[in-house]
């Protein structure tokens, strides 16, 4: 008989789950809320659902299903022992309640933490499974003592997260049960955030993977959102498609990006600088010229530029967009293909569009030394990049095995967190000036130079 107070107060947390019966259950689960809101209104909640788990079910019997959600369930149990409380929702979801109000950030640290740590494959019996999330997050509104409130926050943030295009996780500050008001208040806030310059440009360099050099860098947008401090901006950016304001936000983020390469070359960084279009930009008949006015505006080079498009752009408009790309080339620039054979196998487009970089997509690269498929479909993008011309760079390099198996198999260049995440023009600027073979310390401690 488990004690249901020592389930409540955490401590049962740290105890392996022989059965999912002894989980916490969703009143069981609720009511520790509830509890926990009447002593301290500022909590958080995440909601944690398994990824297409029914497959496992359906392909492996109920049985089969339940041994391996257990396994899910004391895995994250585990993950987050000291710092929440553990319940099951229903099925193949989970919630965790964190002490504190937390921020956005914060709560996509919880996330972040998660999905690295299952990058590990479950193994049940003779098979082994990766397991993927979505994630509702959402903290308690102030002074808000509603358990329905607060609960019905994180089940609309995991819905979100469902249907996100760019990121498994979402989160939800307000409740809303008109998806236009919503949409209303993203425009709003799109508004605000140029106008109040909230918006920052983050800098992600490119290695060169035998020598560990930097030798460029990505611009990836970063909003600092006033409530929630400094997040992933994927709900800014569909809402901006939604509205068509994209072209507005993605000019914003091609002139911070002239401005920055202006201030790198003054510092003596004269780097390659890859920045992502958006669809809207090469519907813009005037795109070329207004890269050309930038251009001379920041007094840099075209030639310094990579601009990057998706393959469902490459796609989607094939003779507007040799046009445009055409022009692009021809005033100095390069193109690159993003994510490269993340959700597309006609290649065609390739023989009709002439890029100068294939950058495979980063879910190829992070399972490259557990999966020979994965080896595979690298091996085969760097012929392709080859019989293109192009350089093949490689996303998503996150450890020593991946670098390894990279430089057998000939890819130059790359990025990923092994090297650097993301980080602010300034804190890029020291990184680089310590030592151009950036990586350094623990590059040189695991002795890979």
């Amino acid at each position: 008989m488990i004690d249901i107070s020592v389930v409540l107060t955490g401590r049962y947390f740290s105890m392996q789950h022989e059965s999912l019966i002894t989980i916490p259950n969703r009143y069981v689960f609720l009511g520790e809320i509830e509890q926990l809101l009447k002593r301290d209104p500022e909590q958080s909640l995440l909601l944690i659902d398994v990824v297409r788990f029914s497959d496992v079910s359906s392909s492996f019997g109920y049985e089969y299903g339940d041994k391996v959600l257990l396994e899910i369930a004391n895995r994250i149990a585990f993950l987050f022992n000291d710092n929440a409380i553990f319940g099951r929702i229903g099925g193949d979801v989970f919630g965790l309640i964190l002490s504190g109000g937390l921020q956005q950030n914060q709560l996509y640290d919880f996330y972040s933490h998660l999905i690295q740590h299952f990058k590990i494959p479950i193994q049940c019996n003779d098979h082994a499974f990766i397991a993927d999330f979505n994630v509702g997050a959402a903290s308690n509104p102030k002074n808000n003592s509603d358990i329905n409130y607060f609960f019905s926050l994180a089940e609309t943030a995991l819905k979100q997260a469902k249907d996100n295009k760019f990121d498994n996780f979402q989160y939800a500050h307000n409740l809303t049960d008109n998806s236009s008001g919503r949409a209303l208040a993203f425009k709003a806030d799109i508004t605000r955030a140029l106008d109040q310059n909230e918006l920052e440009i983050y800098f992600q360099p490119k290695i060169e993977l035998n020598t560990l050099q930097i030798i460029g860098v990505e611009c990836l947008l970063r909003w600092n959102h006033p409530l929630d401090g400094l997040i992933f901006p994927g709900a800014l950016i569909e809402a901006a498609e939604s509205y068509n304001m994209m072209n507005e936000l993605g000019y914003w983020v091609l002139d911070q990006a002239f401005k920055s390469a202006a201030h790198l070359n003054s510092v003596g960084l004269r780097l390659k600088i890859a920045v992502n279009m958006s669809p809207s930009q090469l519907y813009d008949l005037k795109f070329a010229n207004k890269l050309m006015k930038m251009a001379q505006k920041h007094q840099v080079e075209l030639s310094q530029f990579e601009l990057e498009l998706t393959e469902d752009v490459a796609l989607s408009n094939s003779i507007l967009v040799k046009k445009q790309l055409s022009q692009v080339r021809a005033l100095g620039a390069t193109i690159a293909i993003d994510d490269f054979g993340k959700g597309y196998s006609n290649l065609a487009y390739l023989r009709d569009i002439e890029i100068d970089s294939i950058k495979i997509d980063k879910s190829f690269i992070m399972q490259i030394d557990e999966s020979p498929v994965n080896r595979a479909i690298v091996e085969a993008s760097k012929l392709i990049a080859e019989a293109a011309n192009c350089e093949l760079i490689a996303e998503g390099i996150e450890s020593i095995q991946h670098l390894h198996i990279l430089r057998e198999i000939g890819v130059s260049s790359g990025q990923g967190f092994l090297f650097s995440k993301a980080i602010p023009i300034n804190d890029f600027i020291e990184l680089a000036n310590k030592d151009i073979t950036v990586g350094t310390s623990f590059v040189r401690e695991n002795q890979l130079a």
